[in-house]
């Protein structure tokens, strides 16, 4: 019998401690015969956060992992890095998976399409016409082109940095169409006809606790899309359920995310039921 398989696998960011995507790639991994090491690299570990990417990714290419993940505060600033860009991850101007191709790095965004998979699952039929996105980096970039795709009529972008949320409304309209997409300031007046809100900041991570924005903006006719899986209960989406709002937490979109992540490390097609029942049993027993 063949020896199984090896790869080196790991997830570049900040605050990655208690992230399940280990767990939910190498479980995965076993059931199609291979043998996946996967491991952090938490910047949290030194003083120089995100300056330390460049070193991180030349000693990726240098001991041969096959991939990486990239999680925030790396998915725009480890673009220069790169050897190469998928159409997707080009366009979105984020990478959320690098695949080693023969030593070259190619960047890959599996993000919008994980969001996608996980929001047609939850909310079927929600009302897409009006729809707030609260921020403008790496993940809320793959989400705003994955919520345009899925038929949002008009997206409104908010940002404490208020360039970025104009770079990006900018950018969606030259690809989609004008009218699409418009950087707000005032979230309180975006969200006064919405219909929905989608958060794509990290504020409700275990690192940065709290609220994206102020509960009393949460209606009854708003669904509210969560990104953030650690905890799966955020406080934001404990605010919306008890002002009767839809929800969908932020778990559908790290499994999707990871789902398409396993195929381009791996070649092989997961199974995204079984690695969604994986990562809730792990989120269960973590609470």
């Amino acid at each position: 019998m063949a020896a199984p398989r090896k790869l080196l696998l790991g997830l570049i960011g900040s605050g990655i401690q208690r992230s399940l995507t280990p767990a939910m790639q190498e479980a995965e991994a076993r059931h199609h015969g291979l043998r996946v090491h996967y491991q952090l690299i938490d910047l949290d570990a030194t003083a120089s956060g995100v300056s330390e990417l460049p070193m991180l990714i030349a000693a990726a290419r240098i001991m041969g992992f096959a991939g990486l993940n990239i999680t925030y505060p790396c998915k725009q600033a480890v673009l220069p890095l790169l050897d190469e860009l998928s159409e997707e991850a080009a366009a979105m101007g984020a990478v959320n998976t690098v695949v080693n191709r023969a030593g070259r790095l190619v960047g890959h965004n599996t993000d919008g399409w994980g969001w996608s998979w996980g929001f047609r699952r939850a909310l079927p039929g929600a009302d897409l016409s009006r729809v707030v996105l609260l921020g403008a980096g790496g993940a809320g970039s793959a989400v705003a082109h994955a919520a345009l795709r899925l038929g949002a009529g008009r997206l409104q972008i908010v940002d404490t940095d208020p360039a970025k949320a104009a770079g990006l409304a900018q950018a969606l309209e030259a690809r989609y169409g004008a009218g699409r997409a418009r950087a707000a300031s005032d979230v309180a007046a975006a969200l006064a006809d919405a219909t929905g809100l989608i958060h794509a900041t990290p504020t409700g991570m275990d690192k940065l606790p709290g609220l994206p924005l102020p509960d009393g903006l949460l209606q009854p006719r708003l669904w509210v899309s969560e990104v953030v899986y650690f905890p799966i209960e955020t406080a934001l989406l404990k605010a919306a359920r008890a002002r009767g709002c839809a929800t969908v937490d932020g778990g559908t979109m790290a499994v999707g995310q990871a789902v398409g992540a396993f195929e381009l490390f791996t070649g092989c097609a997961p199974d995204a039921p079984r690695m969604e029942a994986h990562l809730r049993s792990m989120l269960a027993a973590a609470r």
